[in-house]
């Protein structure tokens, strides 16, 4: 998977390999910008397109195949 940059994240769509609550398609909602802002970014903050529930990840979970495929993808796809 190419490089991702924490602050191009916004509004990214994202596939969870297993459902997370019966969701299994999110959109990047939010990018949580560090205090003091020269710290990295470390947080997203993942909506559901579904049901519209929030849940806070590490951004770089987002870069574990196991996890997350981007892009909204079928289910037959992304099942390993």
């Amino acid at each position: 998977m190419p490089l991702l940059h924490p602050k191009k994240l916004l509004l990214t769509k994202w596939t969870a390999v297993k459902p997370i609550a019966k969701n299994k398609h999110f959109l990047v909602s939010r990018v949580i910008g560090p205090v003091p802002p020269e710290l990295a970014i470390e947080w997203v903050e993942l909506e559901a397109v579904y049901s519209g529930t929030v849940t806070r990840i590490r951004w770089r979970q987002l870069l574990d195949e196991t996890l997350w495929c981007r892009g909204w993808q079928r289910a037959s796809a992304v099942q390993p």
